[in-house]
């Protein structure tokens, strides 16, 4: 079979699940070959946690830490989970967390929904609570704010993922974590409340999204 034949065979295959379709172009659209050789070694170390998982039939419990999980622990928990969908590997458990707990910042969820995701809330106040969607037949994500080692949160086994400075330097030991990982991202919140807000969060989102996708793009099953 022709390599452009065999590309859209996978393509299909992925079109036939249930992600919504605008979740799907998204994803089809993401282009990892601009990512520098030297992050890609950063993210080895996650690709073989979960690979080595995936070789011994273990569930795959992922923890995204950051400050104050607001935003960037949010977007990749929300989209570790997507990808592990649209490759098929299966027992991918994701969570957030922070070294304290705040609110899910507002325009993480606008820009997820602006994405294609459905959210909804599911309670209001100071720490709203969140539905999040991805597709018609899977449990959505419940996206509030917390702290790592919330009881909502795996307590052992898992792989702690630290994505900002602050967090990977004052978290140098984390009970229960299997595995210790820094993948620091930069904080879209230097531009709330600017112009290019929007703009921002949205590229954020997409660069974790295009990390992820080569993260799980990467395993073997």
């Amino acid at each position: 079979m022709h390599a452009l034949q065999v590309l859209d065979a996978a393509k299909l295959i992925h079109m036939t699940k249930n992600i919504y379709p605008q979740l799907i172009q998204q994803i089809e659209s993401i282009d990892t070959t601009n990512i520098p050789e030297q992050r890609r070694e950063t993210l080895a170390p996650l690709v073989a946690f979960i690979q080595t998982k995936v070789n011994n039939g273990e569930q795959i419990r992922l923890n995204f830490i950051c400050t104050h999980n607001s935003r960037r622990s949010h977007l990749s928990q929300v989209w570790a989970q997507v990808m592990a969908s649209y490759f098929k590997i299966s027992n991918v458990y994701s969570y957030s967390g922070g070294t304290e707990n705040t609110a899910l910042f507002p325009v993480v969820a606008k820009t997820l929904v602006n994405t294609g995701f459905q959210i909804e809330t599911l309670s209001e106040g100071n720490n709203p609570v969140y539905s999040i969607k991805y597709d018609t037949n899977s449990a959505p994500i419940i996206g509030f704010s917390k702290t790592f080692d919330n009881p909502f949160n795996p307590q052992s086994g898992f792989a702690a993922i630290l994505i900002c400075s602050s967090a990977d330097e004052g978290c140098p030991f984390i009970a229960g974590a299997e595995k210790r990982i820094p993948i620091t991202f930069e904080d879209p919140k230097a531009f709330d409340e600017s112009p290019l807000q929007l703009e921002k969060y949205n590229e954020r989102s997409i660069q974790i999204a295009t990390e992820l996708y080569f993260v799980f793009s990467q395993l073997k099953k």
